[in-house]
């Protein structure tokens, strides 16, 4: 007995039959009813989406016998010749296996010839792209004056590679990439229809693994099938795909919720008798984040099949707002990095160990009582900026409680030209929402007008405020954060020297080799 592959046997027949694409199907019905239809089409997107069939079906609108419609009767000799593909006036052609010129003239030839029995001739050219110059210059002479009874369907994974004076003849729709859900429903009637049992989450599982493709979907699921024995369960789909089980990622989730590195760890070693996909982990650890944060933020998203409720209650109360969006970011990023490690086993450690590290309110070592750590920036996470909180306001002397102007400078939301304006700049002093600054006059040139607005900008950002400055070139009253850093660099600069001049290891070095220190070369070590 014949078996038909699923992605075959319920190929679309009609436009209501379609998943997804409803821009170009709207598009396509309306030119169908008005009667207004160009002689060349062109359908455009990745593998799967349904170029092809969606060509197919506009031919069988074309040629039914009872009527150019959006709705083919599908009865009629022409629909039922199309669809068991024996119809003489469609002619279906792979440009991937005639890229000649010499075959596209041999198919043209005929061109001018009415069609056998139907109301169109019509050539429905898959992977156009493939296509030789000379062939594209062969196709643009029929295309610029093509007769009355003959109609071009071209299909293509990459629209770019045509010739835009063929771009140019055609109309043009491109077919997105379905969702996940729109492919797991798709799925589901199948197997209701064949009734087959199945699992919702592994139908999500295929759906995933599709792409954007609902015929890559449905191959997976002729796979599965046959893997499973009949049946589409989750754990048959999750081995044939070599998924992680989803427990175990809940697990992980668990336990760096309740930072216990020791426990943490220990599980990470027992899945590796599994030899997991470590990036994979790490993807699904990432969706399950973005799940939770969704669920903080709305109380009464259901979530889906593969991340029920209650799990998304239960992290969402273990996970402050801060380790959903830390974890989740480290996770992209450790992810990304995974090729850079040394193998993928230590870059999936590193990762979680960094979550740890990293973990707002967290101590150092993970394991102990959580207290109270210096806020980290950006920059030590991998991290988007996050804006500082807000300080007290500056007294009318100029200074915040317990912060000077550098330190307010140093926390001000900055970069370039602006932050080195500030750096220069004394606070005189602030009166309500003015912000009275002196600039020494060998810094003026980094003042400018858009120098100055940023400076309020980052100022209101930071108090939350609408805040003002005036700058008053002036000799400094006070030292500016830009001249406090070179007075402290310097400093610096000669205790290292001096240090390094001192120092026993050096001096018998001298008095050995008669060597001479190089006083420029020395640095202060970096704390």
């Amino acid at each position: 007995m014949s078996y038909t592959a699923l992605a075959r046997k319920w190929r679309p027949r009609s436009f209501a039959e379609m998943t997804g694409q409803e821009h170009v199907l709207q598009a396509l019905g309306n030119a169908l009813d008005s009667g207004r239809l160009h002689h060349a089409f062109l359908f455009a997107g990745t593998r799967g989406v349904g170029k092809t069939t969606v060509a197919r079906i506009l031919a069988k609108c074309l040629n039914c016998e009872r009527g150019v419609s959006r709705n083919p009767c599908g009865e009629c000799a022409s629909c039922r010749e199309i669809d068991s593909g024996r119809s003489v006036d469609l002619i279906e052609v792979d440009a991937a296996s005639r890229t000649k010129v010499d075959d596209t003239r041999e198919l043209l030839d005929n061109v001018q010839y009415a069609p056998t029995r139907s109301r169109f001739k019509i050539y429905l050219i898959d992977e156009v792209h493939m296509l030789s110059t000379h062939s594209f210059n062969a196709l643009l002479k029929t295309l610029e004056e093509p007769p009355p009874h003959v109609k071009f369907l071209l299909a293509t994974t990459d629209p770019q590679k045509l010739p835009v004076t063929v771009l140019s003849r055609c109309l043009q729709f491109n077919l997105k990439r379905l969702s996940v859900g729109l492919i797991a429903a798709r799925l589901k009637q199948i197997l209701e229809a064949e009734q087959i049992p199945f699992e919702v989450p592994a139908l999500q599982l295929l759906a995933r693994a599709g792409d954007g493709s609902l015929r890559d979907a449905l191959s997976l699921l002729d796979q599965l099938l046959a893997f499973g024995n009949g049946q589409a369960d989750e754990a048959a789909a999750r081995a044939m795909l070599g998924t992680v089980d989803r427990d175990q990622v809940t697990r992980i989730a668990a336990l760096l919720a309740a930072g216990d590195s020791a426990a943490l760890f220990a599980y990470v070693e027992s899945l590796e008798q599994w030899s997991p996909d470590h990036g994979q982990i790490l993807e699904q650890l990432t969706a399950l984040l973005e799940r939770v944060a969704l669920r903080q933020a709305l109380p009464d998203y259901a979530g889906d099949e593969l991340h029920p409720p209650e799990l998304l209650a239960d992290l969402a109360g273990k996970l402050g707002a801060e380790d959903v969006q830390l974890f989740y970011q480290i996770g992209i990023l450790g992810r990304r990095d995974l090729p850079l490690a040394p193998d993928p086993q230590s870059g999936f450690r590193m990762t979680l160990l960094r979550m740890l590290a990293f973990r707002p309110g967290a101590a150092s070592n993970p394991t102990s009582t959580p207290t109270p750590t210096p806020r980290r920036t950006a920059a030590d996470t991998g991290a988007a900026p996050v804006a500082a909180p807000a300080t007290d306001k500056p007294t009318a002397a100029g200074a915040d409680r317990g912060a000077n102007w550098s330190e307010l400078v140093a926390s001000l939301d900055l970069q370039g030209a602006a932050r080195q304006l500030a750096a220069h700049c004394v606070l005189l002093e602030r009166q309500g929402n003015l912000f009275r600054l002196a600039l020494d006059p060998r810094s003026s040139v980094v003042r400018t007008p858009a120098q100055e607005e940023k400076l309020a900008q980052a100022l209101s950002r930071h108090f939350g405020t609408d805040l003002r400055v005036q700058i008053e070139v002036r000799q400094e009253v006070a030292e500016s954060p830009a001249r406090e850093k070179q007075r402290l660099d310097e400093q610096r600069q000669s205790e290292a020297r001096s240090a390094f001049a001192a120092d026993a290891g050096v001096q018998a070095i001298q008095r050995r080799f008669s060597a001479t220190i190089h006083s420029e070369s020395v640095r202060p070590s970096k704390e």
